[in-house]
């Protein structure tokens, strides 16, 4: 079962050190005595993105003393500073047995939505969305958070997904996923379409 609680830690790193990087957070992740932590590396940019399922708050002091640890390790090859939320889970339209996705890919997909639209989106994402995602066998793990503490508020989606990613976009490019993004632009997400970012990731081994 998907993890009720999860923390999402992104950095955006120096292009020329996004390989050490990598290879600094492994190493962080093997020396901390917190685990069940994933982490992946963007295809789309140079961004780690560290996933980790969290069983109450009682966990989020040794949390923090890990991240500053993380702070000392990583930090100094970033071209920012550490992105943090904490992530509640909503429902699961294709939920998985374990508490992440262990695919080679994961996609985050990410919108706003005004509390006063809140109740008739939901309604509305699983007759769409959901359904989309049920009949899609590209889409192995789709799960919907919506945040707790967060940098960037709102919905976020965890896609996990194996095969090639040009396939699995095309689940989302059809005509009629394109039908539901105009949707949900004109009725739910602040800002309208723009307002959709999504990024795929892939697992760092």
């Amino acid at each position: 079962m998907s993890a009720s609680l999860i923390t999402a830690v992104e950095l955006s790193v120096k292009p020329d050190r996004i390989d050490a990087a990598a290879e600094a957070w492994k190493a962080h992740h093997a020396a901390s005595a917190v685990t069940g932590r994933a982490l992946f590396r963007s295809l789309e940019g140079s961004t780690l993105l560290e996933l980790a399922p969290v069983a109450g708050w009682e966990e989020f002091p040794a949390l923090r003393e890990d991240w500053a640890k993380l702070w000392d390790t990583v930090g100094p090859l970033a071209e920012g500073d550490f992105r943090r939320q904490v992530l509640g889970i909503v429902d699961a339209p294709k939920d998985i047995d374990t508490p992440l996705p262990l695919t080679p890919y994961v996609q985050m997909r990410h919108i706003e939505v005004p509390p006063g639209v809140y109740t008739a989106y939901r309604a509305w994402r699983e007759e769409t969305i959901y359904d989309v995602v049920r009949t899609s066998d590209e889409v192995e793990a789709f799960v919907a958070y919506h945040s707790v503490v967060s940098t960037e508020p709102g919905v976020m989606f965890v896609s996990g997904f194996s095969c090639d990613p040009a396939e699995y976009n095309a689940v989302f490019t059809s005509p009629r996923y394109q039908e539901i993004v105009r949707q949900a632009g004109d009725r739910y997400i602040a800002g309208g379409e723009r307002g959709l970012y999504t990024e795929i990731y892939a697992r760092v081994s």
